[in-house]
């Protein structure tokens, strides 16, 4: 059996889980890196710490959190800890003299089932390509992002008409007992390793307000996985009387009620997104200078002058 000394790198609360079932197995996490702290809320003005340090700081883990990760301070403070293995879930792109430096290697925790949704935003990619199933990937890290020798994969089904929330809070748990498993098989070395297969590689890029912009051009059904995809972030979009209106949920009909890109409402019951082939039903939205809300609640509060379907 290995004596692992361990420093866990992650930032969101989808890391937290993953850092929480190592303390409670009793292994020795040495340090956590996470994000800088930094401002927000109500005019920048209350000082906002990541899920992965607030949780560190309730357990009396030491703490780092780098704004260079080249830095000699930050490198300095790291090897300080003598750890021999870092385990990365949800964290930022790390220099080789970071992932280099323990003995056992750094391990990262990835939200799809590698080489499948290599990239930033896998979970987001997965849903909105109507995928049956992702999973998680636990690997060791090399140069190139995601490319690294896989070492244990676990499956999770995607329902039809799961939102990527629903899918990224039941991959908590899978996550988080994956990496358990990586650190157990590492621990007890009888780590194995699978070279990721280039032939079945697939992208998830980082998510941006403009390639969530809601394009009626494309199929109804399509638009429908796109938007069940970005809910509720980064959320699909589109604009109605130059405004933005966000769109959360909706129910495609396939049957074409007036031009693509324009909306046919009643102003009680109905607001509907004409498509190229169809319709979506929108069930929940937010329309800018507004709360979220569903569609009855909406229309109540707010006159459109459109035509019925």
């Amino acid at each position: 059996m290995r004596d692992l000394r361990i420093v866990f790198m992650g930032t969101p609360d989808f890391a937290v889980p993953c850092l929480d079932i190592l303390i409670k197995h009793g292994y020795n996490v040495v340090g956590v890196i996470t994000s800088t702290d930094k401002y927000g809320g109500r005019g920048n003005k209350k000082l906002l710490q990541s899920a992965v340090k607030k949780y560190a700081v309730a357990n009396n883990l030491h703490v780092l959190q780098p704004k260079n990760l080249k830095g000699k301070r930050f490198n300095k403070d790291l090897k300080a800890l003598n750890a021999n293995l870092q385990v990365v879930v949800a964290f930022r792109m790390l220099p080789e003299m970071v992932w280099d430096m323990p003995e056992y290697g750094t391990f990262n925790l990835h939200g799809s089932l590698l080489p499948s949704y290599r990239g930033a935003a896998p979970i987001n990619w997965a849903v909105m390509s109507n995928e049956i199933k992702t999973g998680v990937t636990s690997f060791k890290l090399k140069h190139e992002i995601d490319t690294g020798d896989t070492a244990i994969k676990a499956e999770l089904p995607v329902y039809y008409f799961d939102s990527v929330e629903e899918v990224h809070d039941r991959m908590q748990l899978l996550a988080s007992e994956t990496v358990l498993h990586t650190v157990q098989a590492i621990e007890k070395d009888v780590i194995s390793f699978t070279t990721q297969d280039q032939s079945l590689v697939s992208h998830a890029p980082k998510l941006f307000p403009e390639t969530c912009q809601i394009d009626t051009g494309k199929s109804v059904t399509d638009l429908y996985h796109f938007i069940r995809g970005l809910n509720p972030f980064p959320s699909a979009w589109t604009t109605l009387e130059d405004l933005k209106l966000k769109i959360y949920e909706a129910e495609p009909v396939e049957r074409v009620i007036g031009e693509a890109g324009s909306f046919v409402s009643d102003n009680k019951r109905y607001l509907r997104l004409c498509c190229k082939d169809g319709y979506l039903d929108i069930l929940q939205l937010q329309l800018q200078g507004k709360k979220r809300m569903k569609i009855k609640d909406f229309l109540n509060g707010y006159s459109i002058s459109l035509p019925e379907s």
